[in-house]
């Protein structure tokens, strides 16, 4: 039923909806026919509309695992910086000294820690684990980050990678690196000082530094092993830091410049996790966990008529329908978020979806849970072709604000090929739940036309 903030959508299109959407009914069949639609293609790519709501979690791990255990994906690749998630990629390839999956998490430190240290990532990891146990290395399956963040995480990695396996070159790459010195590892502090001119680029720096440890992975054997894992995790640090070096120079240019830096650098990170993880047993099989945002091709919203891609686009371009893009939606409930950079957590009230908005349309499709398989229903494709508002949620959440804050246009059946829509959903439940995350906010007077 339509609440009093619906625009009554058009009868046509409504029963059109409901006749092509599949609905879930929460028992382990729900999946069914998103795993036919996903069929053999190698990348799986799942979304989220905020990065606080339990129920995309649950359903992100849920068809994950049947991923892994029906169609045999062997990596889950997330919006996670790179040396965190490697350590809970040792854990759960029974490779670390963690005795438990929190403890394999602890590395997510810097905000939001909750998209990852939360207990429904806590109890997949734990499961990861267990699938893996037993397992030839070769089969295992890992959990890879793909973001950009972690200039200088990364830079201490690739020198405690090269202290253990060759001095030389750790003292090379210590000269190298100490051009950051002066950031005091403050990433946006280096990023505005060589930006505008303040302080000298290192750009130069990271370049050689990736190519000396690129040539060095060259040198390894091709055979799988401990060895190669590391160097790759080393040589795969050394890009991240020439990558973010870029990104953090130009983030004070504009939103658009360093969004597909970041962007760009996603799909490299896929790229390179593709090539290493390839055998004579064939190519692999990847799950992508990251924001809508990220992953519904851009060529279908108002960023790319800004000139903005991401990873979704990128994936189409190169993969074609070897991607698959998964979106997710909700029309209202509660999500953890902050109001503010660096803030704490808090369990906010999500509004009812914006009146004429995807989110909107879906709520008065009448489904509480449910899918609409866009690819595979040339009907679902004309109906959602149309441009509407659609919303995003990432680790801020201002309601106060939300039409300018968290509404885009897109085109939902170019967007994604399919979308699951969840109609009332929950806070995620961080590990480490802070100062405020219990007290959920109260309810409020929605105005009309915010």
């Amino acid at each position: 039923m339509a609440t009093q903030h619906s625009m009554p959508a058009n009868r046509d299109l409504l029963d059109g909806l409901s006749r092509g959407m599949v609905e879930m009914r929460g028992n382990a069949r729900d999946h069914d026919a998103l795993l036919q639609l996903i069929g053999p293609s190698r990348f799986a790519l799942l979304g989220e509309a905020s990065h606080g709501t339990r129920e995309f979690y649950r359903e992100r791990i849920a068809i994950t695992r049947r991923l892994i255990t029906e169609k045999g994906f062997t990596a889950v690749a997330v919006e996670a910086d790179w040396p965190d998630a490697w350590r809970v990629n040792r854990y759960v390839r029974g490779r670390s000294d963690d005795p438990d999956a929190a403890a394999a998490l602890s590395g997510f430190q810097r905000f939001p820690a909750w998209m990852w240290r939360n207990t429904e990532v806590r109890d997949f990891v734990e499961w990861l684990r267990g699938y893996n146990e037993g397992r030839p290395a070769q089969q295992q399956v890992g959990f890879y980050g793909v973001d950009l963040y972690s200039l200088f995480t990364s830079i201490q990695a690739v020198l405690e990678y090269l202290d253990r396996t060759d001095p030389q070159a750790a003292a090379r790459a210590r000269l190298r690196y100490a051009c950051f010195d002066h950031a005091r590892e403050d990433s946006q502090a280096y990023g505005y000082s060589a930006g505008f001119g303040l302080a000298r680029s290192c750009e130069d720096e990271v370049v050689q530094q990736l190519r000396d440890m690129n040539e060095r992975a060259a040198r390894l054997p091709s055979t799988p092993g401990m060895e190669r894992d590391e160097s790759f995790f080393a040589q795969q640090n050394a890009r991240l830091v020439r990558n973010a070096e870029e990104y953090y120079r130009t983030m004070f240019r504009g939103r658009v410049s360093s969004w597909n830096l970041r962007d760009s650098h996603m799909v490299e990170t896929l790229q390179a996790l593709d090539r290493h993880l390839g055998s004579e047993q064939g190519l692999p099989r990847i799950a992508v966990w990251a924001h809508n945002s990220h992953l519904g091709d851009a060529a279908a919203t108002e960023m790319g008529e800004a000139g903005e891609w991401n990873v979704g686009q990128l994936m189409r371009d190169r993969y074609h329908e070897e991607a698959v893009l998964v979106g997710f939606s909700t029309h209202h409930g509660t999500v953890t978020a902050a109001s503010d950079w660096d803030q704490p957590a808090r369990r906010k009230r999500v509004r009812p979806g914006l009146a004429g908005s995807w989110e909107d349309l879906l709520h008065q499709a009448g489904a509480s849970r449910f899918m609409l398989p866009l690819r595979a229903d040339a009907q679902l494709q004309r109906l959602a072709a149309p441009q509407r508002l659609q919303r995003a949620i990432g680790v801020i959440y201002r309601p106060e604000t939300e039409r300018q804050s968290h509404y885009f246009m897109t085109r939902l059946s170019q967007q994604f090929d399919a979308l699951i829509h969840i109609d009332d959903t929950n806070a995620l439940e961080p590990l480490d739940h802070g100062p405020v995350w219990h007290d959920v906010e109260p309810p409020e007077t929605y105005p009309s036309g915010v």
